[in-house]
């Protein structure tokens, strides 16, 4: 086969495996987990902060799975993690927050 035949022959062959090789997308369902409520009105801020914030990357079933009665300095420490190793962009007051209300709800 001359050259000239075989170079686009080629080049369509290659494209039409490319076109293939296009990602999968897929339609994840609606959350359904919940955060808790917050047991007083002194935690609001940072239940609110925890819906907006920590959902962007895993639902609330991850932190409902911690474990319990774990206390503020654990929390602290998992929200820290968040920011410093995950790169999480909550802002210093928030994480304060959120970090307050998971202690005192989980």
């Amino acid at each position: 086969m001359p050259r000239f035949i075989a170079l686009p022959a080629l080049c369509l062959l290659l494209a039409a495996s490319a076109a293939r090789a296009a990602p999968d997308t897929y339609a994840l369902p609606e959350p359904t987990a919940q955060f808790k409520a917050p047991p007083d009105a002194g935690h609001a801020a940072g239940f609110q902060a925890a819906q907006e914030n920590c959902q962007t990357c895993h639902s609330a079933d991850y932190v409902a799975m911690q474990p319990p009665r774990k206390g503020p300095a654990f929390w602290d420490a998992e929200v820290a993690k968040m920011v410093k190793v995950y790169h999480a962009p909550i802002e210093a007051e928030q994480a304060k927050a959120i970090a307050a209300y998971l202690g005192a709800t989980y």
